[in-house]
Formats: C-alpha cells, sequence, structure tokens
C-alpha cells in the first residue's frame, strides 16, 4: 500500500504496458511493433521526409487498433485517485492513447504526443483532434497553408513535449509512482532518480517485471497494474 497524506503531492508516470493491457501492442515487448518494422522506417522525421504516406498507414493502423479497445482498472483507479486528491495529482504519460480520457483523468500530460490528434508540419497552427484514417489510395491530408498534416506524434529524435511542466512537477513531488514502464526510453526512465534525489520523493514501481530502472525505486509491486493500483493507494485527509 501506499499511504498518500494530505500534503503530499503525487507524480504518476505511466508506460505501454497500462496499455497493453487493454490489448494495444506494445514496441519492444513480446509481439512488439519494432519486431515486424524498424523504428527508424517510421517513427523518424527521416521515415517522415522519405515516404510520408507509409508513415500515414502505420499511424492509421494504430488509430484503428486504439479505437478499439477501453480502459481498464489501472487506468479506472488512477482516475479515481484524481477525483480524491485533485491537482495533487500529476498524471503524466509515455502513451499516446487516449485510454486515461476514456477512464475519466481529465489531467493527463502526454509526454510523446496523443495518436487522436494532427498537427501542420510547418505553420503554427495548434495541433487538433483527429481520428481520421487515411488508406493507401487517399490523398495525403494537407494545411490549410499547403504543408503536410502529421500524427501529432513525438519521434526518434524529437523533443518531447511539456519538459518544463514535468521537470516543475518532479522537483515538487513527495510521492512517485512509474506504472507499466521499461525504464530504458529518456527522459522518462531518469523521472524516478530526479523525483528522488531532488524532490526527496518515495519512489514505487507498478509492472510485472523489473525495469531497467530498479535501483531507483524504494518497493516494487511486480504485478499488473490493473491488478495493484485500485487497492494501492490510502488517501489520508
Amino acid at each position: 500500500m501506499i499511504d498518500i497524506a494530505s500534503t503530499d503531492r503525487v507524480f504518476v508516470l505511466t508506460g505501454a504496458g497500462v496499455s497493453a493491457e487493454s490489448g494495444l501492442p506494445t514496441f519492444r515487448g513480446e509481439g512488439g511493433i519494432w519486431r515486424e518494422r524498424r523504428a527508424e522506417e517510421i517513427a523518424t522525421p527521416g521515415a517522415w521526409k522519405r515516404d510520408p504516406r507509409f508513415v500515414w498507414e502505420f499511424y492509421s493502423m494504430r488509430r484503428r487498433k486504439a479505437l478499439e479497445v477501453k480502459p481498464n482498472p489501472g487506468h479506472a483507479a488512477l482516475a479515481a485517485l484524481e477525483g480524491e486528491i485533485g491537482d495533487r495529482l500529476f498524471l503524466c504519460t509515455q502513451n499516446v492513447d487516449n485510454l486515461h480520457e476514456q477512464a475519466g483523468s481529465r489531467e493527463v500530460v502526454h509526454l510523446h504526443g496523443e495518436l487522436l490528434k494532427s498537427r501542420c508540419e510547418s505553420c503554427e497552427r495548434p495541433p487538433f483532434s483527429d481520428a481520421q484514417t487515411y488508406e493507401p489510395s487517399a490523398p495525403l491530408p494537407r494545411c490549410d497553408c499547403g504543408a503536410l498534416i502529421r500524427p501529432h506524434i513525438c519521434w526518434f529524435g524529437e523533443v518531447p513535449f511539456h519538459l518544463d511542466r514535468i521537470f516543475r512537477a518532479l522537483g515538487a513531488c513527495t510521492v512517485f509512482v512509474a506504472v507499466g514502464t521499461s525504464g530504458v526510453v529518456e527522459p522518462a526512465a531518469s523521472f524516478a532518480a530526479h523525483a528522488r534525489s531532488g524532490a526527496r520523493a518515495r519512489t514505487y514501481y507498478v509492472g510485472p517485471e523489473e525495469p531497467a530502472n530498479r535501483s531507483s525505486f524504494d518497493e516494487l509491486f511486480l504485478k499488473k497494474s490493473g491488478d495493484v493500483l485500485p487497492g494501492l493507494f490510502t488517501v489520508h485527509s
């Protein structure tokens, strides 16, 4: 159990393992997407420049899959925690799906972008909601400025989103919980160590396997998030 006092500020980082429990494939696990395609073929600015149609086909496939799945009890438990402690919870996800939002979480910071949003590759038009899938024969979407519309995703080699907000929250948190994340991908892999050293936060990990950054955690709960999260937090007023 993790006790949450009335003065605690909680930072929760979720990774691919949480979405995998809802049926979404991961990139690196058994049966993951990268076993079929190299990352450099799909999720890099260079791939987009070489063949934007191929990239859109891939993300259209991911959108179709994301629209088929539903939140699991882990998502619901984090939404319930937000309901109890409000803005003292900072929920940051490496996932690009909207399962946290579907479960009822109102404030979700997407480090790597959002699958169901798009943006112009060139102009300053803000990202917009977009669940459309693009078939191979369809024209590629274009902005009013004439440039191509791209997925609102942080690709390899690009700077993740919201880093200023994230590091402010890491510096203020007293409890840090990573859920279903491999501890491999930076900068997220360093968040636990940052919270532990800077904010002196208590650090916990939830997931069926030990993460690569295991040494950054005070305690590990080595089970599926959907089994652990619903009974993990005790909130004290």
